[in-house]
């Protein structure tokens, strides 16, 4: 039996839910709801936000059920589908000036090549997208359904300059919709991709201003600069910022926060971490983050891990234990990270040694060999880079220990696999460490380091830390 699109093959269906209660099962294909069809994921939770709700359910053998659903008004209904955004993704129409994808090398595995523009994964993944995919029926659903935040990728606010930064004629048209989110009470973000001599200086003052005519259903704004790899031969030329041409964005962005603030309680528009590493500068306060509202963009990250860390370590000191575990701790770990985290890091491991002098902690940054140096996060290292740079530093004479801590953003989400589709296992046969991996906030990090023999483990090897499960057991020794 075909079919189509806004049919949706059930995959799960909760114990105890009120699908299981009305007979439901998995293979069962939803058709509609209130004898709407449901386009996707969105449509489907909006349908169900009803006291009373009618379903129509094929079974397999096609007959179809005419259910009846009396429930409360937030109840959810118990289904799961084979794909959660319950439709096919939509791919990108841009060939943007930056665009990380298209600086790729090749060989990787296909899905790292799917340049995805979907609005839909902004709200369920917090992604940027251009608005470029995007029709009016679009806007208009998302404001009657009042889906936020929407995270916008706008690059400049001048249509013409955008349209080439894209490579979208239609691009500077689409920010007409930004207009219409905003009459329409829509809670976004926004983010300008920096490309040296091309969206900056007084071009990403002009965007600056009138991204904050939207304040305050815009809360916040981020500026990062563009990334570059070595993979860029066909493409446009871009060039890196240098040390003072850093200081100076980072001077035109803060010369508008205090401003922002005083006016609508907030800083608004952000100078990306990377800005001030480059710049040699301090990280701003933590005041001045706004709650770190664009932490995902890398927006107050290496604030947020020290006054995390800084917080865990004199939890711990003041802990009756602390002489006790002071004592017992004798061994030497290897964190391995990129250079954007690398001073950072190596600060955190000076205040952990100094409050347990037994520990040994070397901070290795890993220079990114596979998509060039110019590419300083930690996420994009790939193993084999991992593996290379720390056999020759045991080769030169360094004591790496029995255990190499890295950060969870070096895998693929959920899994033990680098970008190059190697494994953790992999890592530790080529080096003989066991292998921790550490989410990226500064409790974690600690705990990683102080406790890392008597975590828990999810195969012989693999040590996977993960703090916030756990915070109200305490620390498991």
């Amino acid at each position: 039996m075909k079919k189509n699109k806004c049919e949706h093959i059930i995959s799960k269906v909760q114990p105890g839910s009120i699908a299981e209660e009305m007979e439901i099962e998995p293979g069962d294909v939803l058709v509609s709801i209130n004898d709407e069809p449901i386009e996707d994921v969105f449509d489907y939770r909006y349908m169900i936000k009803d006291e009373y709700v009618v379903v129509l359910i094929r079974k397999p053998y096609g007959e179809e059920w005419e259910l009846e659903i009396e429930k409360d008004y937030d109840d959810d209904l118990g289904l799961e589908f084979e794909n959660d955004l319950m439709s096919e993704y939509k791919s990108c129409s841009n060939k943007c000036l930056f665009c990380f994808i298209d600086q790729m090398p090749p060989g990787m595995r296909d899905t790292l090549y799917f340049k995805d523009d979907d609005s839909r994964l902004s709200f369920l993944q917090g992604n940027y997208i251009t608005l470029t995919n995007m029709t009016e029926k679009d806007i208009d659903r998302i404001i009657k359904m009042q889906l936020a935040p929407i995270n916008i990728s706008v690059q400049s606010t001048e249509p013409e300059l955008r349209c080439k930064l894209l490579h979208n004629r239609f691009a500077g048209d689409k920010l007409k919709f930004i207009d219409k989110l905003y009459e329409g009470h829509v809670e976004m973000n926004g983010q300008i991709v920096c490309c040296k001599n091309i969206n900056d200086g007084e071009h990403l003052r002009r965007t600056i201003e009138d991204l904050s005519k939207y304040l305050p259903f815009m809360r916040s704004v981020s500026a990062v600069p563009a990334g570059i790899t070595k993979y860029r031969d066909d493409l446009p030329k871009l060039d890196l910022y240098t040390k003072e041409e850093a200081g100076a964005v980072i001077d035109l962005i803060e010369s508008y926060q205090q401003g922002f603030y005083e006016k609508y309680g907030l800083h608004f528009i952000h100078a990306s971490d990377e800005w001030y590493i480059l710049a040699e500068r301090d990280f701003p306060e933590e005041e001045r983050y706004d709650g770190y509202i664009q932490l995902e963009n890398g927006v107050g990250m290496m604030r947020l891990l020290w006054t995390e860390f800084e917080e865990a370590l004199h939890r711990q000191i003041a802990e009756d234990t602390y002489e006790q575990l002071k004592q017992s701790l004798s061994q030497t770990i290897t964190i391995a990270t990129g250079k954007l985290a690398a001073p950072m890091l190596s600060k955190i491991a000076a205040q952990t040694m100094e409050a347990f002098p037994g520990l040994r902690i070397y901070v290795k940054q890993i220079r990114n060999d596979f998509f060039g140096e110019t590419i300083t996060v930690s996420g994009l290292i790939t193993a084999q880079d991992l593996i290379a740079q720390l056999q020759e530093e045991r080769k030169n004479g360094r004591e790496l220990g029995s255990y190499l801590l890295i950060p969870s953003n070096m895998l693929r989400t959920g899994e033990e696999v680098f970008l190059d589709d190697l494994t953790i296992t992999d890592v530790e046969q080529a080096l003989s460490m066991h292998v921790i991996v550490a989410d990226t906030g500064g409790e974690d990090l600690l705990r990683a380091m102080l406790f890392h023999e008597t975590m828990k483990r999810s195969n012989e090897n693999y040590v996977y830390v993960k703090a916030y499960e756990e915070q109200e057991e305490g620390y498991e020794e």
